[in-house]
Order: C-alpha cells, then structure tokens, then sequence
C-alpha cells in the first residue's frame, strides 16, 4: 500500500474539507456577527461548489505542467488564503473566499489521483481510493467538532485562523517528497486552451457516461440525506433535535466507516461497476424507508434507515473515482477531473430541486420516491455495463 502518498492525499483533502465546512459549523455566531440571515452562510459551500466544477476541469492541465504534489500544495494555498480573507469579517470578503477556495478545491481529486495510481498495487487500487476519500468526512466532522469551541473560547475570526498552522505545516512537509512524486510534470504541457472541454470527449466511452450518469445522481442523493435529514426527523417523525442529529451522525459515520470495506469487496468480490450498483440498490431502498417517514416510526427502524443511506450514499465515492481512473486509462487525470466536476454538479442542482419538490408536494414522500427512482435506474444503467472484471490500471 503506498503509505506516504495516502497520507499526503488524505490530509491535503482533510484540511481543504474542513476549511470548506468550517463556515457552516459556526453560521448562527457568523449571521449574527455581520448581521445577516444564517442561511446565507450555506451559499458559501454552493459557491465553493459551483467554483469547483471550473476547477476540477482545468485541473489536469496544471497537474500534468506542474505536477500532482505541486497542484495539492496550491489547493492548501486557496485554503490558507480563503481562512485569511474569511477571516476579514465582512460578507464580501466571505464571498471572495469561496471563490478563491472554489478555484482550487476542485483539483484536490485529480491530483490525489494522478499521484496515487502509480504507487498503488492492482489489488488494493479501490481499498485505497476509498480511504483517501474518507478525507472529505473526516474534514466534515473536524470542522463540527473543533469550530464551535474554538469559536467560544476566541471568537469566530480567530477560530477560523487557528486552522491556518496546519494547513502551512503540511504545505511545506509536501516540498520534501516533490521532486521525487511530481517526477513525470512536463514544463511545457499546455495548461489552458481546450482544458476546459477536454474530460467530457471522455463521455464518447459509453462505460465513462454510464458511470457519469449515475455519479451525478449518486451525488444529489448523498446531499440530499445531509441537508434534509434533521429538518425530516424532527418536521415530520417528532424526534427532538438532539436525536435527530445522532441520525444525522450516524450517516456520516456509516459513510466514512463503510467507504474502504465497499473498496475492498470492489478490489475483491465484485466489479467496480456492480459494487457501485449495489450502492444505488441500497439509496433507493433507503429513499423510499425515508419516504414513508411519519409519527410511527421507531427510534431503531429510523436509525436504521439512517445507517443504509449512509453506507451506500455516503460511502460509493471511493469506488466511483477508482473506476474514473480505471476507465480514463492513461487520461485517468483528466476522468478524475471529470469525476469530480459531474458530482459536484449533482451536489448543487440535485438538493435545490428536492427542495422545490418538498415545498410543492407538501412533504417528503413524493421528493424521496424520485430521489429512488433515480437511484434505481443508475444501478440499472451500471449493471448494463461489462460484467467482466478488470484490472486498475497500474
């Protein structure tokens, strides 16, 4: 297992992720510090997002120029900068800081990607995607757990800021394995240009769009059950807040605990492609138990439902980029880029319409059955897909 790259990788993506969700962690304080509603600090996560879908495109250009661990040590650079500007405490200067963090967050997959494939046997190829992608929860729950007392014992601003020494420390710990990891950067590879268009000619691969499809709707869903989930519980089910939140917790342990287990069945027992329809099978069941929420339901039956939404939903991203590098071949950069571009997408436009499908249906039930629908049929469309298993690219 390549030790030190998955480490690099995933505390690179840890940091980054709990910068990102930092914000959120602390949005009542922030609200009232600049005097303006707390839903508006959740547009700073979309605009990170929307911003991220042009960096994860143009990604690979700057990988290939400059290399994988030179592209990483950027992202901690947005990171570092979007925690000072953040910290400047006016929405403007909140609103520039998504956008300086978006311009790079986008390229932590690629990059992570690029650098790892060469170092990662066969064998273990899923397995060790899917434990670099524990990094986005674990900076998720970081972010949960750490902002709010640092914010009580220094204030908002200053919170923010205590993140900054990690970040840098591990910024230059990266310029010590660069020279030898960022060995195959080409100077004049030729950064802009048609970069932006390059992943989607990889959609002409029907194997490539199957999978795209189904990330795009994986994503939505995965959203979906995070940002609804609470308001779910304690709106329709009755829970009080406290219990709702342990639901809530349980998913996202389930997602982060289940994601090197369903890498290791796709290293081992299945093909990529119907370990990622198992996952769909399972949101679609999940949805629809969600769906059918209401005053009756037990504590057990909920959590349950809880836990399987999150070990499908939360957990199929290790194996969705293990097979966007498989198939992208020796353009597995640029199908990480386009990976990550078509699940963020799936993260902005998915949620915002379940939300509308919420509000115009009067409840969850008709928003769950479609979220199901689209779930199911991934699962289909990947299970059309070669059932002969292949090897990871090396």
């Amino acid at each position: 297992m390549p030790l030190w790259p998955l480490i690099a990788t995933l505390a690179a993506q840890t940091l980054a992720t709990m910068a990102l969700f930092s914000l959120p962690a602390i949005a009542p304080a922030v609200a009232t510090a600049l005097h303006v509603q707390g839903e508006l600090v959740g547009v700073f996560v979309s605009v990170v997002y929307g911003v991220g879908i042009i960096s994860a495109l143009f990604s690979p250009g700057f990988i290939h120029r400059y290399g994988a661990v030179r592209t990483l040590q950027g992202v901690l650079a947005a990171t570092a900068a979007m925690l000072l500007l953040a910290a400047g405490g006016t929405v403007v200067w909140l609103g520039i800081s998504a956008v300086v963090l978006g311009l790079a967050y986008g390229a932590a997959a690629p990059a992570s990607t690029h650098l790892l494939v060469p170092h990662t046997p066969p064998r273990v190829f899923n397995m060790v995607m899917s434990l670099r992608q524990i990094g986005v929860p674990l900076g998720g729950v970081l972010g949960s757990l750490l902002l709010p007392p640092l914010l009580l014992h220094l204030g908002w601003r200053e919170a923010l800021l205590a993140e900054l020494p990690a970040v840098l420390l591990l910024a230059a710990l990266l310029q010590i394995p660069r020279r030898a990891w960022d060995a195959d950067s080409s100077p004049t590879h030729r950064l802009l240009g048609r970069g932006l268009l390059a992943p989607f000619v990889l959609l002409h691969d029907g194997p490539m769009l199957r999978l795209s499809v189904a990330s795009f709707f994986y994503s939505g869903t995965q959203l979906c059950f995070i940002a609804f989930m609470t308001t779910h519980l304690t709106t329709v089910v009755g829970f009080d807040l406290i219990t709702a939140g342990r639901a809530l917790a349980l998913y996202q342990i389930t997602g982060a605990v289940t994601r090197p287990i369903w890498g290791w069945i796709a290293d081992r027992w299945l093909t990529p492609s119907h370990t990622l329809a198992v996952h769909g099978f399972g949101m679609a069941a999940a949805a629809v138990a969600a769906g059918a929420f209401g005053p009756g339901w037990s504590h057990t039956a909920v959590l349950t439902v809880a836990a399987i939404a999150g070990s499908t939903a939360g957990g199929y991203t290790g194996v969705a980029y293990a097979e966007y590098a498989h198939l992208g071949g020796p353009r597995r950069t640029e199908a990480t880029g386009l990976g990550t571009a078509v699940m963020f997408a799936g993260v902005l436009l998915i949620p915002s319409s379940f939300g509308v499908a919420v509000a115009a249906s009067g409840g969850y039930a008709l928003a769950y059955s479609t979220l199901a629908v689209l779930a199911l049929g991934s699962a289909v469309l990947l299970c059309l897909g070669s059932w002969r298993r292949q090897s990871p690219p090396v």
